[in-house]
């Protein structure tokens, strides 16, 4: 008779290996922290979430009101998305960035989130190499790994103003690379691409063959004597082989309605819109009803938005670059200051000395009562991401309380 095995027995995995692998947002983590701290009471200033304190513009919300009473908009829509929507996009990306699209190549999305990793999805195969500019934002990498690709990390520092060369592009190529990700404005560093630097590397990928994936959710978040630049309006013969991505979230204070979009060629937009319509059939018709407003009512919220935003990126820069040991440059776009604390880090404060900006965050939150979202979460440690997507005197608190605590560093 056969005797019970010993062995110990393998613990039946739970979790697929594709989702157990994934991260959790940082930027949401910390912003999910600072609100149940202050949940339970603490002053905490939450400087991590990337999302305007201002109310949605009121001709929008009048929009969405009246979009509420039409029966139409109580059913289900194309998977595409509502045909004046991409009609409104396509007449915006006119307006704004200077060239043509059809409104058929244009697929609406359950945010911007959605449009990137629909992006990777519909483009990038297991083993694919995406090369990924560093400081990225959080979400990038993970979509590309759940498409099964693989993030290749070009880094560019603060020597560099945070914006990667053709160079560095080139000397990350390899015969396995088959898309890029450009982020101009960028999340987390404020970074802008000049339309040299913009063309050059439009000209590098289209030489190569390379799929660009932009994502300009950013694009009307711009100071000083900075500008946005499409690629497909510096390099127009990569329109085959580049998809853009947008949304409304970011300029008109709308990242609770979840619109987004992907542009692209036809037959990446006709493959994206058969797996969305799996994934979540439509994206809220009210939503869309919503955005279509916001693209087609002017700038003129935007541009008292900017007017709020600029004074704050100054406020902040000023304040940050004071202290010893963090050397902020000055961003040229988004709402984000990306200071360098490598000065700060081995130094002690409070009995603790920390040697990454995990610890330095982690320091800062329980002793400044003050949420920042460490580099790590964006590529290399040494780094601070502060958005100043929030009140003035919550923003002057707050980096005064990081100010006083790290005048202690010694």
């Amino acid at each position: 008779m056969s005797t019970p095995s010993t062995d110990p027995q393998p613990t039946p995995r739970r979790v697929s290996a594709r989702l157990g692998a994934i991260a959790e947002s940082a930027t949401l983590a910390v912003d999910a922290k600072a609100k149940a701290l202050r949940a339970a009471g603490r002053p905490v200033i939450g400087f991590g979430a990337g999302e305007p304190d201002f109310p949605t513009p009121p001709h929008v919300v009048e929009a969405a009101a009246a979009a509420c009473l039409d029966p139409a908009n109580h059913r289900y829509s194309p998977a595409a998305g509502l045909p004046a929507l991409r009609e409104a996009i396509a007449q915006a990306t006119l307006r704004d960035n200077g060239y043509e699209i059809d409104p058929t190549s244009v697929l609406v999305t359950n945010g911007g989130k959605q449009a990137v990793f629909q992006a990777f999805a519909a483009v990038v195969d297991p083993g694919d190499e995406v090369l990924l500019p560093a400081p990225y934002w959080t979400t990038y990498p993970e979509a590309i790994r759940l498409a099964g690709g693989v993030p290749v990390e070009v880094f560019a520092g603060i020597e560099a103003s945070y914006l990667v060369s053709v160079d560095q592009l080139e000397a990350a190529r390899t015969p396995r690379t088959r898309a890029l990700l450009l982020n101009s404005p960028s999340n987390p560093t404020g970074a802008v691409y000049s339309p040299e630097q913009i063309a050059a590397i439009g000209a590098w990928a289209l030489r190569h063959g390379i799929w660009v994936i932009t994502d300009d959710i950013y694009q009307h978040l711009t100071y000083d004597d900075a500008v946005f630049t499409p690629v497909l309006q510096a390099v127009p013969d990569l329109a085959e082989t580049t998809i853009v991505l947008n949304g409304v979230a970011k300029t008109y204070a709308m990242t609770g309605w979840r619109v987004g979009w992907m542009q692209g060629p036809k037959d990446v937009i006709k493959a994206a819109t058969n797996f969305q319509s799996h994934l979540t059939s439509n994206v809220a018709n009210v939503s869309q009803r919503a955005a279509i407003a916001a693209l087609a009512g002017g700038m003129d919220a935007v541009e008292e938005m900017k007017v709020a935003l600029d004074r704050r990126r100054r406020a902040m820069v000023a304040s940050l670059d004071a202290i010893d040991g963090v050397d902020c440059p000055t961003p040229l776009g988004a709402f984000y200051a990306y200071p360098d604390v490598r000065g700060v880090l081995g130094r002690t404060i409070r009995g603790t000395t920390p040697t990454t900006s995990a610890q330095l965050a982690s320091l800062i939150l329980a002793e400044a009562e003050v949420a920042v979202v460490p580099g790590e979460a964006f590529g290399p440690s040494g780094y601070l991401r502060l958005s100043y997507a929030l009140g003035d005197a919550d923003l002057a608190e707050g980096v005064g309380r990081i100010a006083a605590l790290l005048g202690e560093a010694s």
